[in-house]
């Protein structure tokens, strides 16, 4: 993960989970739904087609989760570090540390999209429980490692990361609290909006850190360079939020078409009012029956 593609591929992976739950999100609120994702029917009263079947949220994690682990032990090509101990010297020193705390954290994540492999498909009755819990746990051990990951580390690159424990910290807490209180729309709101500020500055990191814009890299002993950094911090944040509501807004859009569109005149089959009393009613059907025995 120390590169530049080695940012940018969990970066995107956080942008486009979050994205998706500027979907959910604003379309729970929309429709009023309890929970923002509806549990699953038991598997014996699901459809029988592929996507009713196969959990593809646990199966990205789980693929994505892998295209981060296998690079860390084997990139580039011919390179093992799987080895966690120099069993050769007599100090027996431990060895690749940052890739070890990398392999970890893709691991939880890799835990999580398991959990909810197993929780849609191989039980009779899926355990939301179970699945915030480890999604839960994912985060929190991301916020852990990425604390102790700064060790040693130039003050630029102890800021910035110090500045992304924030919103992934926060997403862990939420995540905590849904296990137990999962119906609160705030909560949504806030998980979803650290979500985006989250994956924003992963990849305004690989900005700052491998690719400046200005062709000159940034200063960790300049502290107006540290400054600015807590600044753009800040528009993230404000970012986020014009993101998350340009995501609402589109989707209120298309939530009100879609009613009116179903709920159109004619769409579907609506009983003639007639404005007759029952009295009325009973005297047409006797003038008819009259009729048709003279006929």
């Amino acid at each position: 993960m120390g590169t530049l593609a080695g940012h940018l591929l969990p970066g995107m992976f956080f942008l486009l989970f979050s994205l998706y739950y500027s979907v959910l999100t604003s379309l729970a609120l929309l429709r009023g739904q309890r929970f923002l994702k509806p549990p699953l029917p038991p598997r014996e009263k699901r459809g029988h087609r592929w996507w009713q079947l196969v959990p593809v949220e646990g199966v990205v994690k789980v693929v994505v989760t892998l295209l981060g682990i296998i690079p860390e032990f084997f990139y580039p090509p011919g390179v093992n570090r799987l080895t966690m101990v120099d069993w050769e010297d007599p100090r027996r020193p431990f060895l690749f540390k940052d890739n070890w705390q990398h392999v970890t954290m893709y691991g939880f994540f890799l835990l999580s999209g398991v959990v909810d492999i197993v929780s849609q498909s191989c039980w009779a009755r899926q355990n939301m429980k179970l699945e915030r819990a480890a999604e839960a746990l994912a985060f929190c051990v991301l916020a852990l490692l990425m604390a102790s990951h700064i060790e040693n580390k130039g003050t630029l690159e102890i800021r910035v990361h110090l500045l992304f424990i924030v919103p992934t910290f926060l997403v862990g807490l939420v995540l905590t609290i849904e296990v137990w209180v999962p119906d609160q729309p705030p909560l949504w709101v806030l998980k979803t909006w650290m979500g985006l500020v989250l994956s924003n500055w992963m990849l305004q990191l690989c900005v700052l850190m491998y690719a400046p814009p200005s062709g000159q890299p940034w200063k960790g002993e300049n502290p107006i360079d540290l400054a600015f950094l807590t600044v753009f911090f800040c528009w993230h944040l404000g970012i986020g939020a014009a993101v998350l509501a340009a995501v609402y807004g589109l989707c209120s859009l298309w939530h009100h078409h879609w009613s009116s569109w179903r709920e159109a005149p004619g769409t579907k089959y609506q009983p003639c009012p007639t404005g007759y009393s029952s009295e009325e009613l009973e005297k047409l059907r006797e003038g008819v029956v009259l009729q048709d025995g003279g006929v």
